[in-house]
């Protein structure tokens, strides 16, 4: 971690007057547990600034419970305001992703506003469109860097309840429940801390993750059962969804969350696939154990990117001729998946 670069972004933070915070389209727990501490502590820290958070647009309801959640602006509902807001903030946070194109109808935006940019971000290979950037790949979540910002700024003393709860389900969610990209003794330390300021670990645990609706849960079983192609050959599963399949479930954004990690729980399988069709495109999740790379075969394959292990990627396709070209460059790729298979069973 590069702390001189910690440091700018705390000089930049106390001269800021109208500060946004802006992270990804369809965010996740880290998105928004990450820009909502981030939220929370530049309240307290620079008491006279105006904060407010932005989001392209809507978020699960399991996270629709955290502290400050009600003062998030979504895009899609709050253009003129959001815009404005833009146009005159003098610092703009930008949190977990590495790219403005994965901001959607924001991007253009972005790109025009006079306020300097800040970067704070676990994905690889960050894009120059940022004015600061604290980029981390070793670090479990956004979550974890928002935690290590604050405190080698000074900000130790303002770590209350609703920052710890905000960080700690970003970090939660990011590590599939500290089963991945958990294995730095750091990340425990700073969970420790957020727990030390009062925070419910079971409680936040059964509001994340044991809030499904009923639909959600037939929607997980139908993947199961009814969409999910396992290809032994090449150590390979996926689940795809078609829009029909959304409609029939009464999809909401958040339902198919975590869905691509159940096939990677199959014996054998090394690489999983969630496709889902919707809003013209078909939206990627990519998982992998041990040394496929996913987000370089995303990069190359499917328009996207992300970390090693978890990637995605969105194609202007048919469903059917999405699944062909994931076939396809699965089969171009069959001897590293097998490597990975070899060195991972």
């Amino acid at each position: 971690m590069n702390y001189q670069i910690i440091a700018n972004i705390g000089e930049r933070v106390k001269l800021a007057k109208n500060i946004v915070i802006v992270t990804h389209s369809n965010p996740d727990g880290d998105a928004i547990g990450s820009s909502l501490g981030l939220f929370h502590f530049l309240q307290s820290f620079i008491p006279l600034s105006n904060v407010k958070v932005v989001v392209p647009n809507e978020f699960p309801s399991f996270l629709k419970w955290l502290p400050g959640v009600e003062q998030i602006l979504i895009y899609d509902n709050s253009k003129i305001e959001v815009e404005d807001l833009l146009a005159n903030c003098d610092l703009c946070f930008c949190l977990d992703f590495n790219s403005l194109k994965r901001i959607d109808n924001l991007h253009p935006l972005l790109l025009t506003i006079a306020a300097p940019k800040i970067l704070i971000d676990h994905h690889p290979q960050p894009d120059n469109d940022f004015e600061i950037v604290l980029s981390c790949v070793d670090f479990s979540s956004t979550s974890e860097l928002i935690y290590a910002v604050i405190t080698k700024i000074g900000g130790q003393e303002k770590l209350d309840i609703n920052i710890a709860s905000c960080l700690y389900v970003g970090i939660m969610t990011d590590t599939g429940s500290f089963s991945y990209a958990s294995n730095r003794p750091e990340l425990y330390t700073a969970v420790s801390e957020l727990i030390k300021r009062g925070i419910d670990v079971d409680f936040i645990h059964r509001k994340v993750y044991d809030t499904y609706s009923e639909t959600r849960m037939r929607l997980l079983g139908y993947c199961l059962s009814s969409s999910l192609v396992v290809l032994q050959n090449t150590h390979t599963a996926y689940i795809y969804l078609s829009k029909e399949d959304l409609k029939n479930f009464d999809y909401q954004n958040g339902d198919t969350e975590g869905v691509v990690n159940y096939p990677l729980s199959i014996q054998g399988v090394v690489l999983a696939a969630l496709f889902t069709e919707k809003d013209g495109k078909i939206r990627i999740s990519l998982r992998s154990k041990g040394k496929f790379n996913v987000n370089e075969f995303s990069r190359k394959y499917l328009n996207g990117g992300g970390h090693k292990n978890a990637a995605g990627g969105t194609l202007y396709s048919t469903l059917s001729e999405a699944v062909k070209l994931f076939e396809d460059s699965v089969l171009e790729n069959s001897s590293l998946i097998n490597e990975a298979f070899l060195q991972y069973e």
